[in-house]
């Protein structure tokens, strides 16, 4: 299994593309943290690190990518039984929609979901700013 290197990433981290392609590979079903860690070349704690946090707001990014791809004239993702896979189908369908917009098609889907929240798709406790666009603003709901 070989991760896809194009998967892109904003941040603090200088590797660009690791995450996405391990929380992506992982959410897919088709090997562990470990497997992905390994084929994404980073060590399988700090993968097992990005899936934790990134599992832990999966509800919630689920929900908030949803709206944003109808809001863009996108289809809504049904709700799967797995919140991490509802999140990244609903973060790709976001990203499909907006990819029709100037500009965001050249981010890469990680990328995009980075700038909707802010920086905060996995920080733990950043308090995500408003993103404008076209008129409407959107910024995924925060939990306490």
């Amino acid at each position: 299994m070989r991760c896809c290197r194009r998967s892109s990433w904003c941040g603090g981290w200088t590797r660009q593309g690791p995450v996405g392609a391990v929380i992506g590979t992982v959410a897919g079903g088709s090997c562990g943290v470990r497997r992905a860690a390994a084929a994404a070349g980073v060590p399988h704690t700090t993968a097992r690190g990005w899936v934790r946090r990134f599992t832990a707001r999966a509800g919630e990014l689920a929900v908030s990518f949803s709206a944003l791809a109808v809001e863009l004239g996108g289809e809504a993702v049904r709700p799967r039984p797995d919140p991490l896979r509802s999140a990244v189908a609903a973060i790709g369908a976001a990203f499909t929609a907006a990819a029709g917009l100037p500009g965001w098609a050249a981010l890469g889907r990680w990328r995009f979901a980075c700038a909707v929240t802010g920086g905060s798709l996995l920080a733990a406790n950043a308090t995500s700013p408003f993103l404008i666009i076209g008129r409407r603003r959107f910024m995924p709901p925060r939990s306490s």
